[in-house]
C-alpha cells in the first residue's frame, strides 16, 4: 500500500515538474508599438500563473533579426512558439524552422500565408473594418472624400482591413477613397504621409489610420492644416493613446482589440499544441467600435 502510494505521489511530481519545466519562445514583432506590449504582458502574466517560463525576444520590425531570434530560441529548444511575425517578408521563414524541429507554433495578428501556424489568433479584422466603415457612413451622411493611411503592406491585418473596408459602403455612393499610402504603422509616418495627402487634396474630410498610431498622425496634420471644414479621423488597435484621444475627441472612434485576451489564449494554445491537442485554424476575435460614448471602460481595463 505504501509502495503504491509512493509511486503515485513521484508520478505525480514528475508531472508537475514537466508541467513547470515548459517553456514558451514568444517572437514579437515589435514592443514600441503598445498593441504588442498588451499580447506580451499577457503572455507573460499568464505563463507566471501557470508556472511556464516564457522567453521572449522583439524583433523591432526587422524582418531578418526576427530570423534570428527564432532559430536561436529553436537551438534553445522551447517547447512550443508564439509568433508575430514583423513584416510580409521572410515570414514563412520561423515557422517552416520551427515545424522542422517539432515545435508547434501559434501565430497572433499575422499569419505567414505560405507557413500559416497550427492555430491563428486575431481580431477580425474583416468584419471590424466592415463595422467602422459603416460608422463612418452614418456619421459624415454618406459623403465625403476619403483618405486612407496604410500599415505594412502585405501583412494580415493590413490586408483584412483593405480588403473590407471600401466593399461597407454601397449605399454611401458619394463618400470616395480619393487616396491612400502606406506609413508603415507608425505615428511619424502618419504625420508625413497626412500632410503630402492634405497638401495635394485639402478637401479630405476623413481620414482612416489602419491602426491608432498612423490614425493620431493623421490628426496632428489636420490640426497645423488649420483646414476650414472638420474631419473626421477613425483608427484601429484601441491602444492606449488611441483610446486617450477618442476620449478627448480628436480620433473620432477606434476598434479596440481585445488584446490582453488574445495573448492568453495564445499561450494556452501553445500548451495545447504542446500536448498534441488539435485546435480551429483561426480563432478570430470580435473588435469593439469604440467612441466617446463607451470607450471609459477600456481605458479602465483593457479586454
Amino acid at each position: 500500500m505504501l509502495g503504491t502510494l509512493f509511486a503515485a505521489m513521484t508520478c505525480a511530481g514528475a508531472l508537475n515538474a514537466q508541467a513547470k519545466e515548459l517553456t514558451v519562445g514568444l517572437a514579437v514583432a515589435n514592443l514600441q508599438a503598445d498593441f504588442f506590449n498588451q499580447i506580451k504582458q499577457a503572455v507573460e502574466a499568464e505563463g507566471k500563473a501557470k508556472g511556464i517560463k516564457v522567453i521572449t525576444v522583439d524583433a523591432q520590425g526587422n524582418s531578418a533579426t526576427q530570423v534570428n531570434q527564432i532559430q536561436d530560441l529553436i537551438t534553445r529548444q522551447v517547447d512550443a512558439l508564439i509568433y508575430i511575425p514583423a513584416g510580409a517578408t521572410a515570414a514563412g521563414v520561423p515557422v517552416k524552422a520551427a515545424k522542422a524541429a517539432g515545435i508547434p507554433v501559434v501565430a497572433v495578428d499575422r499569419n505567414a500565408p505560405d507557413a500559416p501556424g497550427d492555430t491563428f489568433i486575431a481580431s477580425d479584422s474583416v468584419a471590424a473594418a466592415r463595422t467602422l466603415a459603416e460608422y463612418v457612413g452614418k456619421v459624415t451622411e454618406g459623403k465625403g472624400r476619403v483618405a486612407i493611411l496604410q500599415g505594412q503592406i502585405g501583412t494580415t491585418p493590413e490586408n483584412d482591413r483593405a480588403r473590407a473596408f471600401p466593399k461597407a459602403w454601397p449605399s454611401f455612393p458619394e463618400l470616395k477613397v480619393v487616396t491612400q499610402q502606406p506609413a508603415e504603422w507608425a505615428q511619424d509616418k502618419g504625420f508625413a504621409v497626412a500632410q503630402d495627402m492634405l497638401q495635394r487634396d485639402p478637401n479630405i474630410n476623413v481620414f482612416f489610420g489602419r491602426a491608432d498610431a498612423m490614425a493620431l498622425g493623421a490628426a496632428q496634420a489636420v490640426k497645423v492644416a488649420n483646414l476650414d471644414h472638420p474631419v473626421t479621423i477613425v483608427g484601429f488597435d484601441g491602444d492606449v493613446a488611441g483610446l486617450k484621444a477618442v476620449a478627448a475627441g480628436t480620433l473620432s472612434a477606434t476598434m479596440t482589440q481585445q488584446t490582453r485576451k488574445m495573448g492568453r489564449m495564445a499561450l494556452e494554445s501553445a500548451v495545447a499544441l504542446k500536448e498534441g491537442k488539435q485546435l480551429p485554424k483561426e480563432q478570430l476575435q470580435e473588435a469593439i467600435l469604440t467612441t466617446k460614448d463607451n470607450v471609459a471602460p477600456f481605458i479602465e481595463n483593457h479586454p
